[in-house]
């Protein structure tokens, strides 16, 4: 089975992120890395793809209302969470991907969405 696991952080740890120098934000992503690593290396051969994504406030939010398109700047989801990335794992079934999803360094600190992906 399919199933995308969505990576999230918390607004403290966007905001930490955005407050540190370009040196301690590559200190800080040196340090992490090893971990992501490991990690690449352990489900490699479940992940079909995976990326990290840009900053919320690059998004766009698009609604279509009575035929009119409204683009909002930003994420609209009042939440405390937000996607930061995302792997599309193959699995055996929902226990696998539950594994490997609690293996990833975000879970420790925000969570790890998993959804079966829907095949027709």
């Amino acid at each position: 089975m399919k199933y995308i696991a969505l990576l999230t952080n918390t607004a403290e740890d966007r905001e930490r992120w955005e407050t540190m120098s370009a040196e301690e934000a590559a200190a800080a992503r040196a340090a992490e890395m090893p971990r992501w690593v490991a990690l690449f290396e352990e489900i490699g051969p479940h992940t079909l793809d995976g990326k990290e994504l840009d900053e919320p406030a690059t998004a766009k939010t698009v609604r279509v209302r009575d035929g009119e398109t409204l683009v909002t700047d930003g994420p609209f989801a009042e939440t405390k969470e937000q996607v930061g990335g995302f792997f599309l794992l193959e699995c055996e079934d929902l226990d696998q991907a539950i594994a490997i999803a609690a293996k990833i360094p975000v879970a420790e600190r925000a969570s790890v969405e998993l959804r079966p992906v829907i095949e027709h």
